[in-house]
C-alpha cells in the first residue's frame, strides 16, 4: 500500500460478506479494497456449516477446497430435542449442509476475491469529502461497504447504537481438534450435528464435529446467566457420554443480530452494510453465513448497476432485493407464536412439537435451519 490509496469501493470486514461483495466487484471490473483489522487466516467463534445453496452461491469447488487441506464434513441427518429430553433423529439421502471452519473458510474466499487487501489495520477516522470518503487520512473511495460484522465500525458511524436499542443473541462456544483418546470417546457422529433447544425457547445449544474438530456451544436472546449456561451444557454432554471429560473449557463469545429486530439502516449517501453489520441472521436458527453471502451479492449487482451513482436514491434498490429475499424488515422474534403464550404452555407445546419427526424434520430442520424451500440466489440482479 502506498501512502495514498484510492478505490471505486472500500469494504470494511474481510468475513463472508465482504469477501462476496469484492469477488463479485472485481469480476465486474470496479476496483475494490478489503480493510480488516484482523490478518487472516484469523479465528471466527461460529457453528460453523454452509448448505449446498451457499456452495452454488460462491461457486465453491468442495473437492478443491478439501485438497488445499481446509475440513469439510458432509452431513446427512440431525439429531434434535428439548435440551435434557427425548432426541429425534432426521435422516436424509443426500448432503445437506458441510461443516466448515471458519479460520479457514473466510481465509480461503478473502484471498480468491480478486480485490486488493488492506489487513492488521482497524477503521480509526473516517471522514466525506466531496463524493467520497478518506478512511485513516490516507485511503479514498467513492462508496463504503460496511462488512464489519455486528460491531462493525461503519454502522456504528452511521447511528447503530450497539447495546441500546438492539436485542442481540448472544453465544458462547469452544472449537477444538480432538485427540485421538478424545475422538474415541466421542459419540457425536461425523455426519450428524445435535441440536438441543432451550425449555423457554430463548435459543439453542448445539454439539457439531467437523471430522477431527469439535465445536459445542450456547446461544440465547439474552447473556443473562449464559456462562453458567454453558457450563451447565458441557457438564450435560459428558454426563450423557457424547464428549471427553477432558475438552478444553475456555469459551469465546460472540453477538449477532435477528433478521426483522434492528433498527439499522441498510444505507446512506455513499455507504451500504451487509451481512452481520446489517443485522441479517436468519430470526428461527440465527445462521448469519448465508444472509451475508447473499447480501453481499445483492449489494454488488446495486453498485454495479449504479455506474457511479452512490446516492441514496439509487442505492434504495439493495433494500428492495433484501426484502425480496428475506421477507419486510418488520419486528419478529425467534418463535413468534410462543410469546403469546404463558411459560407452562408455551414449554409444554415445545416439548411436544420438538418430539414430533414430523415437526422436526420439515419445519425444524427443513425450512428453519437448512431453508431448503429457498434454492440458491440465481441472480442478485432481479
Amino acid at each position: 500500500m502506498t501512502s495514498s490509496e484510492t478505490c471505486e469501493v472500500l469494504i470494511v470486514g474481510g468475513g463472508p460478506a465482504g469477501s462476496t461483495c469484492a469477488r463479485a466487484l472485481t469480476g465486474a471490473g470496479i476496483d475494490t479494497l478489503v480493510l480488516d483489522k484482523q490478518t487472516f487466516p484469523r479465528d471466527k467463534t461460529c457453528t460453523g456449516w454452509i448448505t449446498p445453496p451457499v456452495v452454488a452461491e460462491l461457486k465453491l469447488d468442495i473437492d478443491a477446497y478439501a485438497r488445499n487441506g481446509n475440513v469439510i464434513q458432509p452431513y446427512t441427518g440431525f439429531r434434535t430435542s428439548v435440551l435434557g429430553g427425548p432426541e429425534v433423529e432426521t435422516r436424509y439421502p443426500g448432503v445437506v449442509s458441510y461443516g466448515i471452519r471458519r479460520r479457514e473458510f473466510d481465509d480461503y474466499l478473502l484471498q480468491r476475491c480478486g480485490a486488493r487487501l488492506l489487513l492488521g489495520e482497524k477503521l480509526a477516522t473516517l471522514e466525506r469529502d466531496g463524493a467520497g470518503w478518506v478512511v485513516n487520512n490516507r485511503v479514498r473511495a467513492r462508496l463504503l461497504v460496511g462488512a464489519g460484522g455486528h460491531f462493525c465500525p461503519v454502522a456504528r458511524q452511521f447511528g447503530a447504537q450497539l447495546g441500546a436499542t438492539e436485542a442481540v443473541i448472544a453465544g458462547q462456544e469452544i472449537e477444538f481438534e480432538m485427540t485421538p483418546q478424545q475422538q474415541a470417546a466421542c459419540t457425536i457422529r461425523p455426519d450428524t450435528p445435535e441440536l438441543f433447544f432451550l425449555e423457554d425457547l430463548s435459543g439453542y445449544a448445539w454439539a457439531v464435529r467437523k471430522q477431527q474438530v469439535l465445536n459445542v456451544g450456547l446461544g440465547r436472546q439474552n447473556n443473562q446467566h449464559l456462562a453458567q449456561q454453558v457450563e451447565d451444557f458441557l457438564e450435560f454432554l459428558k454426563q450423557r457420554g457424547k464428549i471427553a471429560a477432558d475438552i478444553p473449557t475456555r469459551c469465546k463469545g460472540h453477538a449477532y443480530l435477528l433478521y426483522g429486530q434492528t433498527r439499522r439502516a441498510l444505507l446512506d449517501d455513499g455507504v451500504l452494510l451487509i451481512g452481520d453489520a446489517a443485522g441479517l441472521a436468519y430470526p428461527q436458527s440465527g445462521e448469519g453465513i448465508r444472509p451475508a453471502v447473499e447480501s453481499g451479492l445483492l449489494a454488488a449487482a446495486t453498485i454495479i448497476e449504479a455506474r457511479g451513482d452512490y446516492s441514496r436514491a439509487q442505492l434504495e434498490h439493495y433494500v428492495r432485493r433484501i426484502e425480496q429475499r428475506f421477507g419486510p424488515r418488520q419486528d419478529t422474534t425467534v418463535f413468534n407464536f410462543a410469546t403469546l403464550l404463558p411459560a407452562p404452555l408455551k414449554q409444554s407445546l415445545a416439548k411436544k412439537a420438538l418430539r414430533n419427526p414430523w415437526f422436526s424434520r420439515h419445519v425444524l430442520m427443513d425450512r428453519w435451519f437448512l431453508h431448503r424451500h429457498q434454492g440458491p440466489l440465481a441472480d442478485a440482479r432481479a
